[in-house]
């Protein structure tokens, strides 16, 4: 019975995903490419590619192990020491923020302020609303594994539609802001995001006292106080689990962004031409976006709570595994046909949706080949997504330690084909889809998708 709960929740909520990101993005689509006419592929190029990949860095590197950690386990939690080690991000996301904070500013390349003025202001303001976003990750923590599914499609899609709204209206009503209006929407998303779930949890916690199931009973237990009895002040399993997904979301990291660090920190690209393929890689993920990484979340909060990580077969419950079984049968037959579906379609329209969406600027030149080559793998991550989260739910801490050595080779072998194929000068915008396609066996869809009015 538990395991048909955690499904029903896992496929409401992936459902909900699906339908309110649709509907989002479609609109953040159609703004997008009202945005284009009005600011210069170099702004898109530094916001897109030089800040979003500072943002995502800080996000990726504070939060994401202790996320994937603290969520499996289903209700054997000790929630008082889980929302100590959670609240690790904190100090973690500080050394983050003022680390890459400084590389940002003083190591890297900085843009020729004739055309892109303001661009300390935009590496404080997007290192700014990363760390933000860490002081809600307690409560996204509880959202997540207590199965309050319209909760977090609400506020995402309050994020989303916060910082696209916001841009819009600067871009349009005040062009002399420059890059200022980006960062503006990036902080108040941020803050939006933050405050609407201690908002809600807040009433909850009022209103809900008598609710046994939920395991925070006053608004102090949001925040870090030592458990009761002799119990250590955060467990040591989930610390060691964390600290191994640490080290593979490095890697990971490196895979999934590696083209973006590879044109931050070679200068192999000006920020015009980043900013050309920022956008025709944004319309290759949609499908991504849109569709696979609802699943992909959907299903590991399935797995992740369904299987005990770590145990053989014979110690797992049957009754669970079976219907484990057959869910990731029947993800892994609906993602390969809709990536079927759009390998055919995308490949055969590729170049009358760039020139719709933005005219010349993207339909003329590799823009068309290289949309054509994402088509392709939208289809390959499509699977890997959905196996991986399986995996990854089902991994002891010493898998994922061996799995983390073989993701090292591929980090190397991914940067070093971004490397060389980006330096190319024939045809160079097919050549930077390569290495995604080579090695979209260890890539991730578990990524950041951004835009220039947001993602």
């Amino acid at each position: 019975m538990a395991s048909n709960k955690l499904l029903a929740s896992a496929t409401k909520q992936a459902s909900y995903n699906m339908v309110f990101q649709v509907a989002f993005r479609v609109m953040t689509f159609l703004l997008n490419a009202f945005l284009l006419r009005y600011i210069s592929k170099e702004m898109v190029g530094v916001v897109n590619v030089r800040l979003t990949l500072l943002y995502t860095t800080i996000i990726f590197v504070s939060h994401e192990a202790f996320r994937r950690a603290c969520l499996s386990g289903g209700d054997r939690h000790n929630w008082r020491q889980t929302v100590n080690l959670i609240w690790c991000t904190v100090p973690l996301g500080l050394v983050c923020t003022g680390v890459f904070t400084a590389v940002w500013l003083y190591l890297l390349e900085r843009p020729d302020p004739e055309t892109i003025p303001h661009y300390s202001l935009g590496v404080i303001a997007f290192a700014a609303s990363a760390f933000i976003e860490l002081f809600a990750d307690q409560l996204w923590l509880m959202t997540q594994a207590l199965l309050f599914v319209r909760l977090k499609v609400v506020i995402d899609s309050l994020w989303i539609a916060v910082r696209c709204v916001t841009t819009v209206i600067l871009v349009v009503y005040f062009p002399h802001l420059g890059l200022i209006a980006f960062s503006i929407a990036q902080v108040m998303g941020s803050v939006a995001l933050v405050l609407a779930y201690y908002a809600y949890f807040t009433h909850y916690v009022r209103t809900a006292s008598a609710d046994d199931s939920f395991p925070l009973k006053t608004i102090r237990d949001f925040f870090p106080t030592w458990p009761t009895g002799k119990k250590p002040w955060t467990s040591p399993e989930l610390a060691r689990l964390t600290w191994s997904f640490f080290k593979q979301g490095i890697l990971k990291q490196l895979l999934t962004e590696g083209e973006r660090y590879v044109m931050t920190i070679f200068d192999v690209l000006s920020f015009g031409d980043q900013g050309v393929y920022d956008i025709i890689n944004n319309l290759g993920s949609m499908a991504a976006r849109f569709i696979f990484l609802p699943i992909e979340d959907g299903g590991y909060l399935f797995f992740g709570q369904s299987l005990k990580r770590g145990k053989p077969i014979r110690d797992q419950e049957k009754e669970s595994l079976a219907l484990v079984s057959r869910v990731l049968q029947s993800l892994l037959k609906v993602v390969v046909l809709i990536g079927l579906i759009i390998l055919v379609f995308g490949y055969a329209y590729s170049f009358l949706a760039l020139d719709i969406y933005a005219g010349e600027m993207l339909s003329s030149g590799s823009g068309p080949s290289l949309l054509r080559w994402y088509c392709v793998y939208v289809l390959l991550i499509a699977i890997n997504g959905t196996t991986e989260c399986f995996v990854f739910a089902a991994m002891s801490q010493e898998e994922v330690d061996r799995y983390n050595k073989k993701m090292l080779v591929f980090s190397v072998l991914f940067l070093t084909c971004c490397c060389y194929f980006q330096v190319q000068q024939e045809d160079a915008g097919v050549l930077r889809a390569v290495p995604n396609l080579l090695l979209f066996l260890p890539g991730t869809t578990r990524r950041c998708w951004c835009s220039p009015c947001c993602s």
